[in-house]
């Protein structure tokens, strides 16, 4: 059997461990690729201090990222969007309403911008009605919001 040699993980590496973890490997792979890379350390107090930095500057900003996480969602409360589409019949849509439509709305709505994978619909929306969604701001921090679809050739009714 090679001889292997302990190194500090700086960083979770898939089939061998997660940051902070010391675990042996052959000297070749660790040399070649996780040293090169900067996924591990040799063994030494100064590596061990150098993770504890790198932890702490991490879970800063994670932490930073969850409160703007969550701002971005105190503003988006209760959020109700409202598409008119073209329908077939009055109920069915010619095409669909999909995450691009409803980033839209929500930008003209609240002038928020998102990404489209951060919209979570259950499939695209083909007919006129309500529907529930959840828009995923990272961070565990979930919106959930609704989607009214309108048929844009309806006529309009008075008040």
């Amino acid at each position: 059997m090679a001889n292997h040699i302990e190194v500090l993980l700086m960083d979770t590496v898939k089939k061998l461990g997660k940051s902070g973890e010391i675990v042996k490997v052959t000297p070749g792979y660790a040399r070649n690729y996780l040293f090169t890379q900067g996924l591990a350390a040799p063994v030494t107090e100064a590596a061990r201090r150098r993770l504890k930095k790198l932890e702490a500057e991490r879970a800063a900003r994670a932490a930073e990222a969850k409160k703007e996480a969550l701002e971005v969602a105190r503003k988006l409360q209760d959020l109700e969007i409202t598409v008119s589409a073209h329908t077939t019949d009055g109920k069915k849509l010619y095409g669909s309403v999909g995450a691009g439509d409803i980033l839209a709305a929500i930008e003209a709505n609240r002038g928020i911008t998102l990404e489209r994978h951060q919209i979570d619909l259950a499939d695209s929306l083909k007919e006129v009605g309500e529907y529930a969604a959840n828009i995923d701001l990272g961070h565990g921090v979930t919106v959930k919001f609704k989607v009214v679809i309108l048929d844009e050739d309806a006529p309009a009714t008075e008040a």
